[in-house]
């Protein structure tokens, strides 16, 4: 199956050209301008920016046992529905994936239900390292660490299991970090001052910029002495930037990512937003937002994901104490990204680089995040002068809400397409399902 799209503008190695791309199958066969494409279908794309696909590291779709909150094949539509072409899901699902088997179960269920491509984290415990190292660095992502306790049950506190993984793991270890002892002992202050009721604006002030920066310190500390592949999830501070080197991602044994809800929101939102927002490690103070969004810019940040964790309203509307941190936000992703760079001065080459070509390059993604000739054809469409309002009716999340309900933004994904299939298009909604597992070099 050939497919030409025509009169595209091409965002890609930090260059916007005009012109077409021919798909021949699941690949990019020609980039240029009026290509040749006898008996190829057409799409005209004039108006339109055609930008690789986007690939989130961090997603917790939820199946299997916890799809009540969502599952593979609502949240891939919803990732499709934003330019997501590929995810990476996270562990802490039921039962956590502690072992080879329960991972490739997911892989299993993937293979059936994801709109988009995919893989899927190894999870640690504080007994499972046999298993852990086992993890082929071919065919799996990374290794997930909770070193700080989120939703689940996965934390690892264990320091000869931390210095074992770090010493012998083959794959990435990607870190959720933050202090444990320190997020205890501000619980038990908040809750001695306010009981149950402690409300939601506390949450920056128990889950506070020191309990990120001793843990994110400790692990980084812990990788340069294995000299481990180490990706820092969700940066939510100032303090913990200097960390992190600055300049180009190539030859970095040590990454760190920012996440669109912290630098999007800030502590002001929770009046309004209160649960909503609720989320590990938490969306702080009004200082850190531009401190992050510089950090990007200079590469102390390589990459930008979601950490899309959906709950349902009836969780959420849970005391402080007892509801889950976690926000729905993969069909947005790119929305929220396009308002911030039009508040920064960021040009479209700048978000394909963090969205898409960095992350390929920092998890060693075969051919994909780039668009190349030869390299499978994920890219979506925007639409860039469309303006939209988000509302309850055009959300593909299975917990039905958003913390973006009432807001406008503009531009829009027109079609997305993955291996050479379009699976979304804004008019029809989910056309396919045509996610394959990724693989990494």
């Amino acid at each position: 199956m050939r497919t030409v799209i025509r009169n595209a503008r091409i965002v890609n190695e930090g260059r916007i050209t005009e012109g077409d791309i021919l798909i021949n199958d699941d690949r990019i066969d020609q980039i240029g301008a009026q290509l040749s494409a006898p008996e190829a279908r057409e799409i005209d794309a004039s108006g339109c920016f055609l930008m690789p696909g986007i690939i989130d590291d961090q997603v917790h779709f939820r199946e299997p046992g916890l799809t009540h909150k969502a599952c593979i094949a609502t949240e891939s539509a919803a990732a499709a529905a934003g330019g997501v072409t590929s995810f990476m899901d996270m562990p802490n699902v039921k039962p956590p994936s502690l072992t080879q088997a329960l991972l490739e179960e997911r892989y299993a269920l993937a293979a059936r239900y994801a709109a988009v491509n995919y893989s899927f984290y190894m999870g640690v415990s504080n007994d499972n390292g046999e298993e852990v190292l086992r993890t082929d660095p071919k065919t799996v992502c990374g290794t997930k660490i909770f070193m700080g306790s989120s939703t689940g049950s996965m934390l690892v506190d264990n320091e000869q299991t931390l210095e074992r993984i770090f010493a012998g793991s083959a794959t990435l270890i990607a870190l959720h970090c933050e202090d444990e002892k320190r997020i205890r002992e501000r619980s038990e202050h908040f809750r001695q001052r306010y009981g149950e009721e402690v409300p939601f604006a506390e949450h920056p002030n128990i889950r506070d910029e020191m309990a990120c920066l001793l843990s994110s310190q400790y692990a980084v500390n812990l990788a340069r002495k294995h000299n481990t592949r180490l990706h820092v999830l969700h940066i939510s501070t100032a303090e913990e930037l200097a960390l992190f080197e600055p300049g180009p991602l190539a030859g970095k044994r040590i990454t760190a990512e920012a996440c669109v809800h912290h630098l999007f929101f800030d502590a002001s939102d929770y009046a309004a937003l209160g649960s909503k927002i609720k989320c590990n490690p938490a969306i702080k103070d009004a200082r850190h937002k531009p401190l992050l969004r510089a950090a990007l810019v200079e590469g102390r940040l390589d990459v930008i994901a979601t950490d899309h964790a959906p709950h349902t309203l009836e969780e959420k509307a849970g005391t402080y104490f007892n509801a889950p941190a976690g926000l729905p936000l993969v069909q947005h992703s790119l929305n929220i990204m396009l308002a911030i760079a039009e508040q920064e001065g960021w040009d479209l080459p700048f978000l394909a680089h963090k969205m898409s070509h960095a992350v390929a390059d920092c998890f060693h993604i075969r051919e994909r995040g780039y668009l190349r000739e030869g390299y499978f054809a994920d890219f979506f469409l925007l639409d860039p002068d469309v303006e939209w309002t988000v509302n309850k009716e055009q959300l593909l999340y299975r917990c039905g809400w958003s913390p973006l309900e009432g807001r406008q933004f503009r531009g829009q994904v027109r079609q997305t397409w993955v291996n050479g299939t379009q699976v979304w298009d804004s008019s029809a909604g989910l056309l396919h399902r045509a996610g394959k597992r990724l693989l990494f070099h």
